[in-house]
C-alpha cells in the first residue's frame, strides 16, 4: 500500500500521457495487481471525459449568491485562521 501513495502523484500525468516511460509501465503494471488503485484511474478518466463533454448549467441567482457566501465563509475558516489584521 505504501507504493500506492508514491503512485498517487503521478495519476493525473498518467492519465494524460505526460509520465516517463519507464514509470508509465511501472504504474501500469501495478495497476495489474492493485484494485484500488486501478478503481482510482478509472475513475479519473471518467471524470475527465464527464467534464469535456458536460454542459453548463446555470444556478438560479440566489442558489448561486448563497454558494458563494457559504463557500467564501468556508474558505476563510480554513485557510484565514489566525491571521486576523
Amino acid at each position: 500500500m505504501s507504493k500506492c501513495r508514491d503512485y498517487i502523484e503521478n495519476i493525473a500525468d498518467y492519465i494524460d500521457g505526460e509520465i516517463e516511460e519507464s514509470l508509465c509501465t511501472e504504474l501500469t503494471e501495478h495497476l495489474k495487481s492493485c484494485e484500488n488503485c486501478r478503481i482510482m484511474v478509472d475513475t479519473l478518466k471518467q471524470t475527465v471525459v464527464l467534464c469535456r463533454n458536460g454542459k453548463i448549467e446555470l444556478l438560479p441567482p440566489e442558489i448561486e449568491s448563497r454558494l458563494n457566501k457559504t463557500l467564501k465563509k468556508k474558505w476563510e475558516q480554513k485557510f484565514k485562521r489566525g491571521n486576523k489584521s
